[in-house]
């Protein structure tokens, strides 16, 4: 102890003391004024009490932790079914916007053609699994007044139609599909007319075909094609898609072109059926005379 108290660095380390006390001092008296007793102690201690009550209110935090950790937990469990239910209200939220757009759209539907008996629209089940065509299930059926062969559209074009139905449960053949032939007319002349009919190298590409027009015609690429309606199975004037290419068949002997849908069949979410419309009627009622 003593050769400590001899060594430099115990002088050192008094000097430094030193000079922080006289930096203190200095500090307080730079007023002009003397410094009490008191008010000298509590100048040079306020770095330790600063600590100390640094340390003890981290003391107090972590007692309160551990003391009140059951309060904490049920605190927790309480907000985490609160944000469990506001989720569920966004879920029904988002469930009910969807199902207003819908309406929206039948309403749509139905102000441009009053003549159409729609159904209820129909959600998509899911596709059917391997089908290069996209046919898929709708969750409406015979029970919604759905029959075979009635047309299935979106408000923005034609989907396809009714092939196979139960009570509950339909399938749906889209226009993709080599075994759907839909006349059709271009919207712009109402004269060039041809057969809108699938195919599986036009299908890779969610597209159709427009096979059959005379040589002689004015189509160009652009062009909207619609429902002629002469078949029956199909409303007149409907749309169909437009025209991206215009060739030749492979027999040269009439045009063909490559037509792009309307609607995207391939991410439909739901669809209405056309369960009877003027036309068919007419058709129906020519059929039976």
């Amino acid at each position: 102890m003593r050769d400590f108290i001899k060594s430099t660095r115990f002088k050192i380390l008094l000097a430094f003391l030193a000079f922080l006390v006289g930096i203190m001092i200095y500090s307080v008296t730079k007023g002009g004024y003397s410094v009490s007793g008191a008010s000298f102690i509590n100048t040079v201690t306020k770095p330790f009490r600063a600590a100390s009550n640094r340390i003890s209110m981290s003391m107090e935090g972590t007692v309160d932790k551990l003391s009140n950790a059951d309060k904490y937990y049920e605190e927790n469990e309480r907000l985490k079914k609160q944000i469990g239910e506001l989720n569920a209200q966004l879920t029904e939220y988002d469930a009910m916007k969807a199902e207003v757009e819908e309406l929206r759209k039948f309403v749509s539907i139905k102000e441009e053609h009053e003549d159409y008996m729609l159904s209820q629209p129909c959600g998509v089940l899911g596709y059917v699994t391997n089908d290069p065509f996209k046919s898929f299930t709708i969750d409406k059926g015979s029970a919604d007044g759905i029959l075979v062969n009635c047309p299935v559209v979106t408000a923005e074009g034609l989907v396809g139609i009714t092939v196979e139905v139960s009570e509950h449960v339909s399938t749906v053949r889209t226009i993709l599909s080599p075994d759907l032939s839909v006349a059709a007319v271009a919207s712009s002349s109402n004269a060039d007319q041809g057969i809108i009919e699938g195919s599986i190298t036009a299908s890779e590409n969610s597209r159709t075909r427009l096979i059959h027009v005379p040589k002689k015609n004015k189509l160009k690429r652009g062009d909207l094609m619609i429902t002629a309606g002469s078949s029956g199975l199909f409303p007149k004037d409907y749309p169909i898609g437009t025209i991206l290419d215009i060739g030749f068949d492979s027999n040269g002997l009439s045009v063909c072109a490559d037509i792009q849908p309307c609607v995207d069949v391939t991410r439909l979410t739901s669809v209405i059926v056309i369960t009877d419309f003027s036309g068919k009627k007419e058709e129906e009622k020519d059929e039976e005379d």
